[in-house]
C-alpha cells in the first residue's frame, strides 16, 4: 500500500522511563512518533516533556486491551514498532503480577498482530531477568537461564521468555521482521524516585537525609547501563540487519557490588548517611553482567557514559526533583 503521509514509529511504554528517553531521541531526529501508554508507572511529567513536540502524538491505552481505534488506524503509516510496554522494577510489577504477565504476553501479541499488518519492524524490550539468578557468569546470549517460575517475579521474568518466545515464533512463521533486546540495569534522569530500582533508591534516601538501604550483605552485583547508552543501542539494534531470531544483550559491562554503588552515591551527595541491610527479597539475582561481544560485534556499539559521570547527572538530576517537591511546613515553638 502506498504511504501517503508521514511514516510513524509507534512507542509503546513511550511515556515511562526508557520510553521518554527513546521518544526525545527520535522526535530530535524528525520522527513523526506516536506514543501509547496506560500510565500505570509513568511519571506525569516525563509525559509533559514531550507533549507539545511537533511529530508527536499520545493515546492513553493499555496493551492488554484491544489496542485503540486511534493506533489501529494509523496502521499504514507505522514504519517501526518499540515495544517498552511493562513496569520494570519488582514493586511495580508485583503490585500487580497478573496484569504484568498479560502485558508481556497478551500486550506482545497485540503489538505483533500490529507488525504484521502494518507490515513494520518490531523491537522487544525484553530483560536480564530471562537469566534468572545465573549460574554462569557473565550472562551470554545461548545461557538458558536459572529462573524461578513459581517464585514473587515469576509474572515478569516468565512473561518477558514468553515474550520472546512468542516474538521468535513470528520470525520463524515469516510474521514479522523482529528484534530482541535483553536490557540489563539501566538507570538515569525521569526515573521515579521510589520505583524500587537500586540506583534511584540509594540516590533519593541520600539526598532526603535517610537511611541508605541496602538488602543483603551488598555483595551482590549488577551492571548499570546509562539511559542515553541505552536509547543508542535501541536505535541501532531497530536499523540493524541482525538476524531476528538472535536476542541481544544491552548493558555496561562494568561490574559493581550494590555495596560499592551505595558508597559512591553517599560520596558523589555529600551526605553522611547510615548503611542499613535488610533480608534479600526472594530470588534477587547475586550476579549480574552482560556480555556484550553481540552488540559490539553486529551493532558497533558500546556504552560511553562512565559509572561516574552517569551517577553525576542522575544525582543532579534528582535534587533539582526533590527541590521541587512540596516541603513539610514547619511548626513554630
Amino acid at each position: 500500500m502506498a504511504r501517503s503521509e508521514p511514516d510513524l514509529i509507534l512507542v509503546a511504554g513511550g511515556a515511562g522511563f526508557i520510553g521518554s528517553h527513546l521518544c526525545d531521541r527520535l522526535l530530535r531526529e524528525g520522527n513523526a512518533v506516536l506514543c501509547l501508554d496506560n500510565l500505570q508507572t509513568a511519571r506525569p511529567s516525563n509525559l509533559r516533556l514531550l507533549e507539545d513536540r511537533p511529530g508527536f502524538t499520545f493515546v492513553e491505552g493499555d496493551i492488554v486491551a484491544p489496542l485503540p481505534e486511534a493506533v489501529t488506524e494509523q496502521a499504514h503509516r507505522i514504519t517501526r514498532i518499540y515495544n517498552c510496554a511493562c513496569a520494570a522494577s519488582p514493586p511495580q510489577y508485583q503490585a500487580d503480577p497478573e496484569h504484568t504477565m498479560l502485558t508481556n504476553v497478551v500486550g506482545t501479541h497485540h503489538l505483533l498482530r500490529l507488525a504484521e499488518k502494518a507490515g513494520a519492524r518490531f523491537l522487544l524490550t525484553s530483560t536480564s531477568e530471562v537469566y534468572g539468578d545465573p549460574e554462569i557468569h557473565p550472562q551470554v546470549e545461548g545461557y538458558r537461564g536459572w529462573v524461578s517460575c513459581t517464585g514473587p517475579r515469576a509474572c515478569y521474568d516468565e512473561g518477558k521468555r514468553a515474550a520472546e518466545a512468542l516474538a521468535f515464533d513470528y520470525v520463524r512463521l515469516n510474521r514479522a521482521e523482529v528484534r530482541v533486546a535483553r536490557i540489563f540495569n539501566t538507570y538515569g534522569p525521569q526515573m521515579h524516585c521510589d520505583d524500587g530500582r537500586v540506583v534511584s533508591n540509594l540516590i533519593c534516601q541520600a539526598l532526603s537525609g535517610r537511611d541508605i538501604t541496602i538488602y543483603g550483605d551488598g555483595s551482590q552485583t549488577r551492571s548499570f547501563c546509562y539511559v542515553s547508552d541505552m536509547v543508542e543501542a535501541l536505535i541501532r539494534l531497530m536499523e540493524s540487519d541482525i538476524d531476528g531470531s538472535e536476542p541481544v544483550n544491552l548493558g555496561n559491562p562494568i561490574e559493581l557490588t550494590v555495596q560499592e554503588l551505595a558508597e559512591r552515591v553517599v560520596a558523589m551527595t555529600g551526605t553522611g548517611n547510615r548503611i542499613v541491610y535488610r533480608p534479600l527479597p526472594q530470588d534477587d539475582p547475586r550476579r549480574r553482567r552482560p556480555d556484550i561481544s553481540r552488540a559490539q560485534e553486529r551493532l558497533g556499539w558500546t556504552p560511553v557514559v562512565s559509572i561516574e559521570d552517569g551517577l553525576e547527572q542522575t544525582c543532579r538530576w534528582f535534587a533539582e526533583e526533590l527541590g521541587r517537591l512540596p516541603q513539610p511546613a514547619t511548626i513554630d515553638a
